[in-house]
């Protein structure tokens, strides 16, 4: 399908959205949430797509935030809609989505870029990158998850203080504190996402997408982790990803896994 304000790259079982606002350093409005949500939801069932990257478009910003400009005139119902209905279009469906998703931090993610970037399943960072949360400087709080993800990824500490100051924190900081795995070149950035990309789809798309589902359960109140993983694990036993891998080791080759 035609989209706006995203662009969409095949290379092989890879594909790559580039977030294209370039001169609103790609910030998210409600248009851009909507398309990337059918692009995630189209290359999930893509039975040829094994993993999604995602990135923003020139050097200077993953995603800068969301679009003040749409909400600054909100009322109270209105604020708690946009922050209900964000969350369940894109955030929560990244986080949970069976394709597993890499974000490609280059330069700024802020706010709500920031909050994406968490949504997925992991995050490399050029080394230009910066990250923060500024919404209380703008008199709100992160309305998108990071109240949430933040604290489970750097901790509760760190994550009162990149919410409370709303300052910002470079890649290398972020590798410290856990928040993105690698940091890299802004030049190779996507380049070493792809080679991730590649090891991760070699293996089991069918394994990876319950060992998805069973560490997002894991963080779940409602949810026992524990469960959930022995139930997936039960699962895989009945695939022919499991009998494919399996009979490739004992017979010393590599696997060539169908996918279902």
């Amino acid at each position: 399908m035609e989209y706006n304000n995203i662009l969409i790259d095949y290379a092989g079982d890879i594909a790559t959205i580039v977030i294209n606002r370039p001169s609103k350093l790609n910030a998210l409005n409600k248009e851009t949430i909507r398309e990337l949500h059918k692009a995630f939801k189209e290359l999930d069932g893509d039975g040829e797509v094994k993993v999604i990257l995602i990135t923003g478009s020139g050097e200077k910003a993953f995603v800068a935030g969301a679009d003040i400009a749409e909400f600054s005139d909100f009322s109270v119902a209105e604020g708690e809609k946009l922050a209900a209905d964000g969350q369940e279009r894109l955030f929560n469906f990244v986080e949970q989505l069976s394709t597993p998703v890499i974000a490609a931090v280059n330069g700024f993610a802020l706010g709500g870029g920031l909050e994406l970037a968490m949504a997925c399943h992991f995050r490399v960072a050029g080394r230009n990158a910066k990250m923060g949360l500024p919404e209380v400087s703008l008199g709100l709080i992160p309305g998108y998850g990071g109240t949430q993800r933040l604290p489970q990824l750097v901790g509760k500490g760190r994550a009162m203080e990149m919410i409370m100051t709303a300052g910002m924190i470079d890649a290398g900081r972020a590798l410290d504190f856990g928040l993105v795995n690698h940091v890299v070149a802004q030049e190779e950035l996507l380049e070493y996402c792809k080679k991730l990309a590649k090891k991760i789809s070699n293996n089991s798309t069918v394994a990876i997408s319950h060992a998805i589902k069973a560490v997002n359960d894991g963080f779940k109140n409602s949810v026992n982790g524990y469960a959930s993983e022995i139930k997936a694990f039960g699962d895989c036993f009945g695939t022919a990803d499991f009998k494919e891998g399996t009979t490739a080791f004992l017979e010393k080759r590599k696997a060539n896994f169908p996918g279902a």
